[in-house]
């Protein structure tokens, strides 16, 4: 039974800018600059170590039309290196790479390389010792706005070994990535492959396992703290014997990692306690996360005494003195800029990112409802409006969704949730936070 095994990743971006990271030191800019450039290197050792039969590009190759030298050099390298060690690649051009952008990179291609074209769908096949292992069908962007659905263009052929459907796209409808190439699960089905190899969303996602086996890679390096963008990044190495998927493995190639941290924090007395967990924890990051520069979000969390309890016990009364001491003015940056002073000599770098205090006062809910004064109104005005979902929606629409950008507005830091009653119940929290943070003063 024939086996081998290819490599499937996408969205490689290389060159890209990082977003949304503020001042770091001058030995991380160079190591943020680098770092999808390396991930591309790392890309490339895991296929010929691992000795693909071939590797699949879903897309995304840079990040936009103005294409670095630095780009466009070290991704030939790397293809040189490829065709040298006699793997083939197969590269199709998504939204960030369409084909009416890529004149200025053209030019003669290392020998095993193809690059797929957009007029129509192209079957590559890709054979050893004379027999064919894989025909691969790729479809590239001819512009960035495709709104196509390119899926139902694809079509299984008769020839013989796995069929691979190679496609930048986006099956139903993830919000966290524009819709380009919608196209839904029974699209993908209904073509006939054995594997599509998609590119786009940037979170790993295996949708299907087999009967066909969808699988978005993800990124090949982070490039922001978007919870997208988060974790371990790198390609799948996929196994194939006797004509079928075998195995879909992860393989990270990332050379930074973002990560976010959550330190539940009832109980601790100060400030330089807290300190020193958060040092702690900094270096079993560094453990599990061996051999990366790693960016790190911590978000502190926990409940402090609040009104209507009985008496206050020792652990809240302890973190309630922490999270005054949290909020006195400059506290949480001097915090932040101790901790990275403590980190700045280790390699690979470490650096913390952000800090965010998302400490709350210990609610008694119904204690609150039976004092009668305003939050006990507030908390009957959110109780109403969780149990009328058309009215919370109408609430949060009006004057064209003003209300809701505002609540997005507001300090939730680092909140993920996206839908109307999970909104409402963080504007409540923060609400009755600040309000009976007052009244425990």
């Amino acid at each position: 039974m024939i086996r081998f095994r290819f490599v499937h990743a996408a969205d490689l971006h290389l060159d890209t800018p990082f977003t949304g990271i503020g001042r770091v030191t001058p030995g991380i800019q160079d190591a943020l600059r680098d770092a999808s450039l390396d991930a591309f290197d790392a890309l490339v050792e895991l296929a010929m170590s691992r000795e693909a039969a071939f590797v699949l590009l879903a897309g995304d190759i840079y990040d936009g039309p103005e294409r670095g030298v630095r780009a466009q050099i070290r991704f030939r390298r790397g293809l040189e290196r490829l065709s040298a060690a006699d793997i083939r690649v197969v590269v199709v051009h998504g939204n960030h790479d369409p084909i009416e952008g890529w004149c200025a990179v053209r030019g003669e291609w290392p020998p095993g390389v193809t690059l797929v074209g957009s007029t129509r769908v192209h079957a590559v096949p890709v054979e050893r010792g004379g027999q064919r292992l894989a025909t691969v069908h790729g479809l590239s962007y001819a512009r960035r706005d495709v709104c196509e659905n390119l899926a139902l263009r694809f079509r299984r052929g008769p020839e013989p070994g796995l069929q691979i459907g190679l496609l930048h796209c986006n099956v139903g409808g993830d919000p966290n990535h524009a819709a380009y190439s919608p196209c839904t699960v029974d699209d993908l089905r209904r073509a006939g492959m054995d594997y599509w190899a998609l590119g786009h969303v940037h979170q790993r996602h295996v949708i299907r396992h087999g009967d066909p086996w969808i699988v978005y890679p993800g990124n090949i390096q982070g490039r922001s703290a978007k919870p997208t963008e988060r974790g371990p990044k790198g390609a799948v190495v996929v196994d194939v014997e006797g004509g079928a998927v075998r195995a879909v493995e992860f393989a990270a190639v990332d050379r930074v990692r973002f990560l976010s941290l959550e330190v539940e924090v009832s109980g601790v007395s100060d400030i330089p306690a807290l300190a020193g967990i958060l040092t702690r924890r900094a270096e079993e990051l560094r453990a599990d996360h061996e051999g990366r520069g790693l960016l790190v979000r911590v978000s502190l969390t926990g409940r402090s005494g609040g009104m209507g309890e009985p008496q206050v016990s020792p652990d809240c009364a302890r973190s309630r003195g922490l999270r005054e001491q949290l909020r006195r003015f400059g506290a949480c940056d001097a915090l932040l800029d101790e901790l990275r002073h403590e980190m700045e000599s280790v390699q690979p770098f470490f650096w913390w990112e952000g800090l965010q205090d998302r400490t709350r006062v210990r609610l008694e809910a119904e204690a609150i409802r039976r004092r009668g004064d305003f939050s006990a109104e507030l908390l009957g005005f959110c109780d109403a409006l969780a149990a009328d979902p058309a009215r919370l929606a109408r609430l949060m629409e009006d004057r064209s969704g003003a209300l809701r950008r505002a609540v997005r507005s507001w300090p939730i830091p680092d909140t993920e949730t996206e839908d109307d009653a999970g909104l409402l119940g963080e504007a409540r929290e923060l609400a009755l936070d600040l309000l009976e943070a007052d009244e425990t003063a």
